[in-house]
Parts: C-alpha cells; sequence; structure tokens
C-alpha cells in the first residue's frame, strides 16, 4: 500500500491530498529515510511525522484497504520520539 494512503486509512492525517504534501516537503520519513507518498509499506515499517516542532513515530502493525474509524488506530503503535 502507499504511504499516502496509508496514513489516510489510519487516519493519522485527515486527508491523502495533506498526507501527500507532508511527503513532498519532506516530513515524512521511512524506516530513517526521507519518504515519497508513492513509498509501499508493510508490517513493520517505522514511519516518523515532523509536525511543526513536534514529531510523532509509529510502526505499522498491519495494512488494510479499509478499516472502521473505530479500528484505524489498531493499524499502528505509537513509539517515543
Amino acid at each position: 500500500m502507499r504511504l499516502d494512503k496509508f496514513l489516510k486509512i489510519s487516519r493519522v492525517i485527515k486527508r491523502r491530498t495533506v498526507a501527500n504534501e507532508a511527503c513532498d516537503a519532506g516530513r515524512v520519513s521511512l524506516n530513517g529515510k526521507v519518504a515519497r507518498a508513492s513509498s509501499e509499506v508493510k508490517a513493520g515499517d517505522i514511519v516518523e511525522i515532523k509536525f511543526g516542532g513536534s514529531a510523532v513515530k509509529f510502526e505499522i502493525l498491519s495494512v488494510k484497504e479499509t478499516v472502521k474509524k473505530e479500528e484505524a488506530s489498531g493499524l499502528y503503535r505509537t513509539l517515543e520520539v
């Protein structure tokens, strides 16, 4: 699955266009490297997103095409930054 689509489905970022913009600006890294929106993600990958002065780091636990709103947070596990 594409990184931008995962960020939207998992509800880490609300809209896919915003996820694309974050990737284009170089604020998203995948396994320690700056990632493009089209990067493929899989379970076990580590994603870090920089928002202003803070950052969010999480591990992808599973990749699903569709999930319910209540189940979205189960797709990833937040890590310490």
